[in-house]
């Protein structure tokens, strides 16, 4: 039975007369076999191109050892850390330790180590000397320049320093990877690999030309913030797989060198990869416990495309799968559902269909499949560009074509709806139709804050747009007499977000009676825009000061006013209420968010009185579960 999953021991090599592999995949993930995770891919990208590949899940790092299970690979050693990052996996927006690793055996947590692809690179390398080592997955792709971290509040080194490995392949990497491959079965070395797409390098004789530009070096944007903006403002603009030029980034006496991405898969090949022979099952050794969570959720979901133009800043999705939307054919996707229909366990429920984003199917315009994407304005947010191809026709006809094949009862779309794009293409039949039959009760979407100046940092759509989706959304169930709702999720402490725009969210969810059961705090992940604000104190795109809310307790206190009507949140909401001088918000009244203390409180509201007059709110000031849909991909 284990002959249809990658291999995994030496039991497995034996089994297919193998004594050697020509790549050893060392994956911080449990395996899952299946197109959500990302050494399934890769391992079976390389697979149909002829190459041995094993996979070595969660290695015991404290030795080299374990990283010699599968013997000493013939061209190279891949290393990932997993399908998110191992910092973010692990720690939550307070840095606390999370309780459970939905990406391991049994849901259980520690089974990583903290920036696991630093030290697993080092333990292999510590194993096999001179084996070529490749580092890839979205935490080598977002940290492979110099970068904040949040978790040790300072910047880094690229990734690649750090680790000591060869090469670092980054985003989505099925182009990349094969070409390193192959480049290496021809008995290339690394310096003869540097024409690759998508990839960085080190050196210490970069390639100075016209197309290469240099951006502030790591001693620069480590000491200066407005040096870290610049640095931002030019890997930001130079990700475009068209006019993108290589980036080069000194560091001591070397040079990080990132080329080019790579260009977006056609949807030919979009088709073959996700109709490689993916069992769809985690592997049978974690059978006995339980499984892995994570699979539970995608197993039965088909991915339409993928790469995003929605450019939310907070997300890092745009910089690992692109802004290119690539998607799949129709019939790839039928041929992928019926044979869906046929695994054990199918109930006749298909849980999504979809992407990043839902409803972005193609390409936002015409002119990105030949000319890039445009630099100085963006597709979709604060404003939506006149060029934006809005029609949902493809999708609605796909959606329509899935839920007609035999023996499926019910196809939903659960992986996010850009409702601000709908709205842009007037189309109130392509919602009717998502409630009659795509929609479960819930849909989930994502406003994510109310104020203006807010949502535009957040390169989000302003609260109107929430409002009349929700208008057309409360109008289609009315007439089809259905009772179903909209379940918004909303982020607290974004650059720009004081204390007085929380309360104000506040007052927004009391006026629609919303009570939002999850909420999210803004964590600042590296590669995204969000925590280039949160480290800089600014935007690096405009060069204009962002206000950061930096404290853990006014950081506690937005988070808390989402939820006010919390027991639980009471004193929190109580003293962020005083220190903003909004008492009037606090009685019996209607418009009330929480009652006055009882009698027995009282030496504690003076007492935050006091903490007001000495910390007043400065309502001028201007200032995601887990943040990526991180999907597929060589991360």
């Amino acid at each position: 039975m284990n002959e249809e999953f990658l291999v995994t021991s030496r039991a497995d090599m034996e089994r297919r007369g193998w004594n050697q592999l020509d790549f050893v995949y060392i994956n911080g993930d449990a395996y899952v076999d299946h197109p959500g995770f990302a050494a399934a891919v890769i391992g079976r990208v390389l697979e149909s191109r002829g190459y041995r590949v094993g996979i070595i899940s969660q290695p015991d790092w404290h030795s080299a050892e374990p990283f010699k299970a599968l013997g000493r690979p013939r061209l190279g050693a891949l290393i990932t850390a997993g399908n998110l990052d191992s910092m973010l996996n692990e720690k939550t927006a307070a840095k606390k330790f999370r309780s459970t690793d939905n990406y391991s055996p049994g849901g259980i947590a520690g089974k990583r180590p903290e920036r696991a692809t630093i030290v697993y690179a080092n333990r292999m390398r510590e194993a096999y000397k001179d084996v070529p080592i490749i580092i890839g997955g979205i935490e080598a792709s977002l940290r492979r320049f110099a970068h904040y971290d949040y978790w040790s509040d300072k910047v880094r080194h690229s990734i690649l320093l750090d680790s000591k490995a060869d090469i670092l392949s980054y985003g989505m990497g099925e182009h990349s990877v094969v070409e390193i491959a192959d480049a290496l079965a021809e008995g290339k070395n690394v310096a003869e690999m540097y024409h690759i797409r998508g990839i960085c390098y080190v050196t210490s004789r970069p390639p100075i030309s016209e197309k290469t530009v240099l951006c502030p070096s790591y001693e620069e944007v480590k000491a200066d913030k407005k040096a870290f903006a610049r640095a931002f403002k030019i890997q930001y603009e130079e990700q475009d797989p068209f006019y993108g030029r290589t980036i080069i980034q000194p560091s001591e006496n070397r040079y990080v060198v990132q080329t080019p991405p790579a260009l977006p898969l056609t949807t030919e090949e979009m088709d073959a990869v996700y109709e490689l022979p993916f069992t769809r099952r985690w592997h049978p050794d974690y059978d006995d416990c339980g499984g892995v969570p994570a699979l539970h959720e995608v197993q039965f979901s088909l991915t339409s495309h993928r790469g995003c133009f929605g450019h939310c800043h907070f997300c890092a999705i745009t910089s690992h799968q692109g802004p290119i939307v690539q998607n799949r054919s129709h019939e790839s996707l039928i041929r992928e559902a019926v044979h869906m229909t046929h695994l054990p366990g199918f109930k006749g429920y298909i849980h999504d269909v979809g992407g990043p984003t839902a409803n972005f199917r193609h390409p936002a315009c015409k002119k990105q499949l030949t000319a890039g994407v445009c630099k100085d304005r963006h597709c979709i947010g604060s404003e939506i560009c006149p060029n934006l191809d809005t029609s949902h026709d493809d999708y609605l006809k796909l959606l329509q074509e899935i839920r007609h094949i035999p023996r499926v009862k019910k196809v939903f779309v659960r992986s996010g709806l850009r409702y601000d794009y709908l709205l842009a293409d007037h189309n109130k039949k392509f919602v009717e139709e998502l409630c009659r039959y795509h929609v479960s009760g819930q849909l989930k979407v994502a406003p994510e804050h109310v104020v203006k100046h807010v949502t535009d940092l957040m390169g989000k759509a302003d609260v109107h747009a929430f409002l009349t989706f929700k208008k057309w959304f409360d109008e289609a169930n009315r007439k089809l007499g259905k009772k179903q709702y909209l379940v918004p999720y909303f982020m607290s402490s974004h650059p720009g977000c004081t204390l007085a725009d929380a309360i104000i969210l506040a007052e927004f969810l009391r006026d629609m009676h919303m009570q939002p059961e999850q909420v999210q705090d803004f964590i600042p992940t590296p590669g995204s825009l969000s925590t280039a604000m949160y480290y800089t104190g600014m935007n690096p795109l405009t060069g204009e000061k962002v206000y950061v809310a930096r404290r853990p307790e006014e950081k506690q206190m937005q988070r808390a006013l989402m939820q006010y009507k919390n027991p639980a949140n009471y004193d929190i909401v109580y003293k962020a209420l005083c220190i903003a001088g909004r008492r009037d918000l606090i009685g019996y009244g209607s418009h009330c968010l929480i009652p006055p203390r009882r009698p027995g409180k009282a030496r504690m509201e003076k007492t935050a009185g006091r903490a007001g007059n000495r910390r007043p709110g400065n309502p001028g000031r201007k200032g995601r579960t887990l943040q990526d849909r991180q999907r597929h991909g060589f991360r």
